[in-house]
């Protein structure tokens, strides 16, 4: 070949295609397809990325402390006054939980969070366990809060609960469609909703407190009926106590979004991905917590008919007004929004486990807008069908939410402890082989590791604490269909996996030798209908191939046989017909059988071709009008081993 660059004999050309992608109605709903050069400059930064990766965890406190009252509620309403301490002993595991992930960002800046840490320092199952537990978690972050957004909006509009279901799905369908058009323009379309719920809810608890501290903070007007789900009990036990704790755990849903998502930051993207970790775990601790004690403040009532944020911003502002249309708008639109983590978390984490080979490949496939398009479809698909299953209640889904994230927190925590413990064995400036514990990282000694160590450590057991408190509280409320679905996605993993491994394995060039001389014998088999110039051309590529032609036809109808035969005598020449006469008409099995007892009469080394004429019509819809013989063949016998089956296209303008 002759380079037409330098005009010099080569094997190689490096060429671009001056292709572009043809305009379609995709363009108009997800904007013009993007060069793969573009890629860099489609990251965001720390602004768009707080709107991001921190809309789950935000949203949270719309009802993580209403999950608290409503376990709290089944010893009546003086059990309520243990809300606010409950929320103090969740932001102090939230404060834990957010230096460990501050440390996974800086030491493992390509992304992956639990996964990559687990896969780094505890091994290849742990790592699945984190990845299935974290993909769980992701599409439960999509079904519950948009189902909570929507509860709001009912809370304001009631008439519109039995819409609930398609309201949801509704809204799954949009954010997909944003995330679609890709990370910079989702994170545009999301900060502004974003930074307007932050600033309402300082509002709303502000002016809560100072109604307080003046003394002019009254109780909810009208509260709705206190709905007890469960047993009732006589008082307050320890057991209520843990169970409410586990339900108001999904606060710290969301906050291991940023350390998978590393990547999509501006450079230098371990600092910006770690300020505005801490920027989000000071806001959603500031706001969980206001939350939870002018609830008890205002005796707020936890139900599906009401929210309790609902019942706090009518209570705090004297009615609806106003300022309360806009807590319920920006908690709505929040809370909708929070499923833009998890569509920027799945596909991510889906990508990873795909180049790893424990995930289909087509996960890897970034799209028109370099997103991970094929993720982010599947995530919406698989929220949409918990949403109808679980009918769009918060309540219901809630206990198979928190398991799956405390698992992945406390396997990226323990995964943190044994990295310090492996660096500290390390010299100073001396750095552990690429290669050693399969690596994705390379591993330096780090002064203080054992104070890291010991942090770590010790965040690994209180979230282990909790993990087992959720796993046994919640489990008759639903926690046991989250610990059934973990082992079975593991399992898929694996059998993914080893297929992937069996095919790199056949496809090796590594003990691949010169493979044998073609053998002379190739023995062609054309099936036949009728004759015309399709099935002529056909017989034509046929002698190219082989003198040895059989042409075949299925006869299900006599007059048509004989009109067959008539004409192959007299266009044939002299080609070897076959009619293989079929009484009840079958036209797919007879042909097969015949093709059987030619390929276990062949001889050795002996390929058969069957040599398909297929009509090409000049619109795809008159396909439909015509036998696909060649896509039943290649069906029935693409795993048959010597066998070839070849399309001899004729086009009918």
């Amino acid at each position: 070949m002759i380079d037409p660059k330098n005009n010099q004999d080569t094997s190689l050309i490096h060429r671009t295609t001056e292709t572009k992608p043809p305009r379609t109605i995709g363009h108009f709903l997800i904007g013009r397809p993007l060069q793969t050069a573009d890629a860099p400059h489609q990251t965001i930064g720390k602004a768009v990325g707080l709107a991001i990766f921190a809309s789950d965890a935000l949203s949270s406190t719309a009802y993580a402390t209403q999950e608290i009252l409503v376990i709290l509620a089944a010893a009546g309403t003086i059990a309520f006054g243990y809300v606010f301490p409950i929320s103090i002993v969740i932001v102090g595991l939230l404060t834990i939980v957010v230096i460990s992930y501050e440390q996974i960002i800086h030491a493992y800046p390509v992304g992956g969070g639990a996964y990559v840490v687990a896969y780094d320092n505890l091994g290849h199952f742990p790592a699945l366990v984190a990845a299935a537990a974290l993909l769980i978690d992701y599409i439960l972050t999509v079904s519950v809060s948009v189902s909570s957004g929507v509860a709001q909006i009912i809370s304001a509009y009631p008439q519109l609960f039995e819409w609930r279901v398609p309201l949801s799905i509704a809204c799954v369908m949009f954010i997909m469609l944003i995330n679609l058009r890709g990370v910079k323009e989702a994170g545009a379309a999301f900060a502004i909703p974003s930074y307007f719920f932050i600033v309402i809810m300082f509002i709303a608890i502000g002016t809560g407190l100072f109604h307080m501290f003046t003394g002019s903070l009254g109780e909810v007007v009208n509260p709705p009926e206190l709905e007890q789900f469960g047993e009732v009990l006589p008082g307050v036990t320890a057991f209520l106590l843990l169970h409410a704790f586990s339900s108001g755990t999904a606060a710290l849903t969301g906050v291991e979004a940023i350390s998978n998502g590393i990547t999509a930051f501006k450079r230098p993207r371990s600092r910006n991905a770690g300020i505005t970790l801490i920027w989000m775990a000071f806001i959603l601790g500031i706001l969980f917590l206001g939350i939870s004690f002018l609830a008890r403040q205002i005796h707020a009532i936890p139900s599906e008919a009401e929210t309790v944020i609902s019942q706090l911003a009518r209570t705090v502002f004297g009615g609806q007004g106003l300022l309360y249309l806009l807590v319920i708008i920006g908690t709505t639109v929040i809370l909708i929004l929070a499923a833009n983590t998890a569509f920027a978390g799945f596909p991510r984490l889906s990508a990873m486990l795909a180049q790893d080979g424990y995930m289909p490949r087509q996960l890897t496939y970034r799209g028109s807008r370099l997103v991970y398009s094929y993720g982010i479809v599947s995530l919406a698909g698989v929220a949409s069908l918990l949403i109808v299953i679980f009918q769009a209640s918060v309540t219901r889904l809630i206990p198979l939410y928190a398991i799956g994230v405390f698992l992945s927190f406390t396997l990226a925590q323990a995964g943190m402890a044994r990295r310090w413990w492996r660096s500290g064995r390390l010299k100073p400036d001396h750095s552990a082989p690429d290669k050693a514990n399969e690596s994705r990282h390379i591993l330096r000694y780090e002064k203080g590791w054992f104070l890291k160590m010991i942090s770590n450590g010790f965040g690994a057991l209180c979230t282990a604490v909790v993990m087992f408190v959720f796993a046994i509280t919640k489990f008759r409320d639903g926690a046991w269909i989250v610990l059934i679905l973990t082992p079975i996605m593991i399992s898929i993993f694996l059998w993914i996996h080893r297929h992937y491994s069996i095919v790199a394995t056949r496809f090796s060039l590594e003990n691949y030798g010169e493979p044998p001389p073609y053998t002379v014998r190739h023995r062609v088999i054309v099936p036949i209908s009728t004759v015309h110039p399709g099935t002529l051309a056909a017989l034509r590529y046929a002698r190219m191939l082989s003198d040895d032609i059989t042409a075949v036809h299925i006869s299900m109808e006599p007059d048509d046989t004989e009109k067959v035969r008539r004409k192959w005598e007299m266009w044939g020449r002299g080609t070897r017909l076959v009619i293989v006469d079929s009484p009840y008409r079958l036209f797919l099995e007879p042909l097969l059988d015949y093709i059987d007892e030619m390929i276990a009469s062949r001889q050795a080394n002996e390929t058969i071709t069957i040599v398909v004429p297929q009509f090409v019509a000049s619109k795809r819809v008159y396909n439909a009008l015509h036998m696909q013989t060649a896509e039943m063949l290649r069906r029935e016998l693409l795993a048959t081993p010597g066998v070839v089956i070849t399309e001899v296209p004729y086009q009918i303008p």
